[in-house]
């Protein structure tokens, strides 16, 4: 039988990278044919399927910033790109993936899945430029683009802002493989045993000034040590971080760190006490489902993606409003009720395998593929 042939096409950094290696790790190579095309300057790692075996990729100018001249340079070569591997099924990732993914496939008659993992929109700070963005999404969602959401928030959002006919949309949440073991820091240690952490880098999306500030509350009740995992690449809001740190006096109470391994940020997660988040926004964050997959409870913010993981009184707490001081009480109960905090982290635990265990999901990302070419 003939291999069903998909390109992927994205902007392979964080969420997104992530994102497509476990598919990618997963997929049936019996059935299912891959190929990668992007960033020139994402990653460096090469992509391999479940057998260990090197997927062909293609490098273009896919870039995070906005630039007509590369934009139009990924586009061109991804037309062509496209036209010489004939796939069946483009499957777009990330924003800028989403844009080169969908004109090609407009431009060559092939069928699109797009997974934005967080609307463009979504990262607007101005009313103009998210309407710009909203206009955007609602052209490219024409055609033969289907949205596939990574989340129910995502999809929620696909049909009532961006417009998607519920026949032109489907969900299928980030999962990740069981996390098995956990190898030693590759970095040295210079935090404390006890500490709190988050996975992001200061910007406006993940919105660290307010974890800083509920912090700050928090030290009032009880110490507190909080990770901070991410800084580097288009860490935009690091010298606003750094400035409230110095002001609110929090120097010794808050360890910066760069990006690190992967290995790294699981080692960090599973021995903390609590994973938080703050954001603004997400599609659906994987370091909270990392965090569910090594049982570790989580406080975070109302947003899209942490309200589909987190559920009130179960596995956490998901706080409305960024409200900064119940932010930190919930933080503190569970810190200080141990029988509380063995039942949340079970059921993190429990959260993880009925929802986001890709060893049990992929089967239906395959379904999902296949469907579309029908």
């Amino acid at each position: 039988m003939k291999k069903i042939k998909i390109t992927h096409i994205l902007h392979s950094v964080g969420g997104v990278d992530v994102s497509l290696r476990q598919i990618l790790h997963n997929l049936d190579t019996e059935n299912f044919e891959n190929i990668v095309i992007h960033g020139d300057s994402d990653t460096e790692n090469e992509f391999v399927d479940k057998n260990s075996v090197s997927i062909v990729q293609y490098r273009l100018p896919i870039y995070r910033e906005i630039s007509f001249i590369y934009d139009l340079k990924a586009i061109i070569k991804a037309w062509k790109i496209i036209r010489k591997e004939k796939p069946d099924l483009i499957h777009s990732h990330s924003t800028k993936g989403g844009v080169t993914g969908r004109v090609v496939g407009f431009l060559t008659g092939t069928k699109v899945l797009h997974t934005p993992q967080a609307f463009s929109f979504l990262s607007a700070e101005s009313k103009i430029k998210k309407s710009v963005f909203i206009i955007i999404e609602k052209l490219l969602s024409k055609g033969k683009t289907i949205l596939l959401a990574s989340s129910q928030s995502e999809l929620n959002r696909a049909i009532n802002e961006v417009g998607f006919p519920k026949s032109k949309t489907d969900l299928f949440n980030n999962a990740i493989e069981p996390i098995e073991k956990i190898f030693d820091l590759s970095i040295p240690k210079t935090w404390p045993d006890q500490y709190l952490c988050t996975v992001g880098r200061p910007c406006y999306q993940k919105n660290i000034e307010e974890l800083i500030e509920v912090l700050y509350e928090l030290n009032k009740i009880v110490d507190t040590h909080l990770v901070i995992l991410g800084l580097g690449h288009h860490a935009d809001h690091i010298k606003q971080v750094e400035n409230l740190i110095a002001k609110l006096d929090l120097k010794s109470k808050v360890t910066l760190l760069n990006w690190t391994t992967r290995e790294d940020v699981l080692n960090i997660i599973s021995k903390s006490k609590l994973y938080l988040s703050t954001a603004r926004y997400e599609g659906l964050p994987y370091s909270v489902i990392e965090s569910l997959a090594l049982s570790i409870p989580s406080v975070v913010s109302d947003c899209d993606g942490n309200r589909d993981l987190i559920v009130n009184d179960y596995n956490g707490y998901c706080i409305k409003e960024n409200n900064t001081v119940e932010f930190s009480k919930k933080i503190n109960v569970l810190l200080q009720d141990e029988k509380l905090y063995n039942e949340f982290s079970k059921n993190a635990k429990r959260t993880f395998e009925k929802h986001h265990n890709i060893y049990k999901k992929i089967k239906d990302l395959e379904s999902i593929y296949r469907e579309q070419l029908k």
